[in-house]
């Protein structure tokens, strides 16, 4: 089977060569929307994890009234229990000094800030229900609680802007996949055209379907072995040379990144492997009714 693999891809080398180019385009281009989607996706995912409901105390709450807040949010299910913070009058007046040190040109005669909860959702999706659940949409807030805020309009901003990002390259996944698959079996299809009747004598002999098919899909996967690895060298050439100075300031958030190169070339040769197969087994089968 590999032998009339290798020997099909050398009397065929026009129509290789055309199937072994269109993989690796398929593949160079999806490998660059994979790492941009990612990135994307990670910048979305960064930005949303500062997303936060805080609930602010009056300066006379008691701590029954502080006490009682903290119950609630324990019991929301929404709100993420290992990150809630509690940020009493004296640590937050600390915190606006550092922050604002240009509104305490004069002294305090004394602290006019109430204790305060930082409350980090689950899911940045879920900030304005749980505001909502503390009186945000009413104002109507627990005793000795004075205002609850999220960020309204950019919250809804950011969760906005980041559906429309993964939306946009989830598509452009999609269409890319699709259209790869086509122009690779279309491509394939012109080999197996070339040798129709090599493939009728075949069927009229007696040769199984999986017999004649077998050699074709090997050949098909060598196609498409072959265009997927000169795609990932495409792109870790690209990586190493042309990113860093098209594009610096990828690198500057160490909590931003894209999917691993080599698991992104890992993909790549599986979906090189994978069309390669498929566009061969399934072109063929026109050709096998004889």
């Amino acid at each position: 089977m590999l032998s009339e693999a290798v020997r099909s891809i050398s009397a065929n080398l026009s129509t290789t060569v055309a199937a072994t180019m269109t993989v690796l385009i398929g593949m160079f281009l999806l490998g660059l929307v994979i790492a941009f989607a990612t990135y994307a996706r990670s910048w979305s995912d960064d930005v949303k994890s500062g997303l936060v409901v805080k609930v602010f105390h009056d300066r006379d709450a008691t701590p029954k009234q502080v006490d009682a807040v903290r119950v609630v949010l324990e019991r929301d299910s929404l709100v993420n229990q290992n990150r809630i913070e509690f940020v009493s009058a004296k640590e937050g007046l600390e915190r606006m000094q550092k922050d604002r040190p240009d509104l305490f040109s004069a002294k305090l005669p004394y602290n006019p800030l109430g204790p305060a909860w930082t409350v980090y959702p689950k899911r940045a999706e879920d900030v304005e229900q749980i505001a909502n659940r503390l009186g945000a949409k009413t104002e109507r807030y627990p005793a000795g609680v004075h205002n609850v805020t999220y960020g309204k309009e950019k919250a809804r901003r950011i969760l906005k802007v980041a559906n429309i990002i993964n939306a946009i390259f989830g598509i452009a996944v999609l269409v890319l996949v699709s259209a790869a698959a086509i122009l690779i079996a279309n491509t394939i299809r012109l080999s197996i055209f070339a040798r129709r009747r090599e493939i009728e004598v075949m069927k009229l002999v007696g040769a199984t379907n999986w017999f004649v098919r077998g050699p074709f899909m090997l050949e098909g996967l060598l196609c498409g072995l072959t265009g997927s690895v000169l795609a990932v060298i495409l792109l870790f050439v690209s990586k190493e040379v042309a990113l860093p100075s098209i594009l610096p300031r990828l690198a500057s958030d160490p909590g931003v990144g894209a999917l691993g190169f080599w698991l992104i070339a890992l993909i790549l040769m599986g979906v090189g492997l994978v069309l390669g197969a498929a566009g061969s087994g399934l072109t063929l089968r026109r050709f096998l009714r004889v």
